[in-house]
């Protein structure tokens, strides 16, 4: 009898469903697991209260790229590592405008990890893209997407990855964990009462031209 019940629980558990991440999902989780950590939360003081969104290191000695829009020149800068450590940043450019890009530098006693920067001119649409940011305050947030249009003329990409409020500074990336654009806006037709899913991102070509200038 005993035998009988131990050969039926055994049965059982080989019988039982094993899960294990798809493709698709282990690309997710990996690219996550490697990029988070160089992924910040930037607060700035501005003259109507507290500005937040989102950097991504892309110098290990601490240099941060984010958006302009999300910083207050002359005002204080605190960027949150992923850890949850605390520094104040100094504002190394700020160009506004339609440019929209900001450099912050912050001062670490060790080398920080960074993200790379694709190659926005491979892209295509409908391809998949993750988006990682601090949309209302909830820091490392994924999603993820596809190119849902390309707009040549006024250098953007559209994305179906979901970016709201204190997403923008955040990386776009494509399934290689590279940067292909930077989060900037939403397409908000009812003042912030809802996402349509129609987000926006400055390729990061662009940025690596002012960069080049920098």
């Amino acid at each position: 009898m005993l035998k009988r019940i131990i050969l039926t629980v055994l049965f059982i558990i080989i019988s039982l469903p094993v899960y294990s991440f798809g493709g698709a999902e282990k690309s997710a989780v990996s690219i996550y697991e490697k990029i988070n950590p160089a992924i910040v939360t930037v607060d700035s003081q501005v003259p109507d209260g507290l500005s937040c969104g989102t950097g991504c290191i892309i110098d290990k000695s601490g240099i941060i790229l984010t958006s302009a829009h999300v910083i207050d020149i002359g005002k204080a800068v605190i960027v949150t590592m992923s850890n949850g450590q605390n520094y104040e940043a100094k504002v190394l450019k700020h160009l506004g405008d339609n440019k929209d890009i900001a450099l912050l530098k912050i001062d670490v006693p060790t080398d920080l990890k960074t993200v790379k920067l694709g190659n926005s001119e491979k892209i295509k649409v409908g391809e998949k893209v993750l988006a990682i940011g601090n949309p209302f305050g909830f820091s490392g947030t994924l999603t993820q997407g596809i190119i849902s249009r390309i707009d040549y003329a006024k250098n953007r990409i559209q994305t179906d990855a979901a970016i709201n409020p204190g997403s923008s500074g955040g990386p776009l990336l494509n399934t290689k964990g590279e940067i292909i654009g930077i989060n900037q806006a939403i397409y908000n037709p009812d003042n912030n009462i809802s996402n349509i899913g129609i987000g926006f991102a400055t390729p990061i070509n662009l940025i690596k031209e002012y960069l080049k200038e920098i």
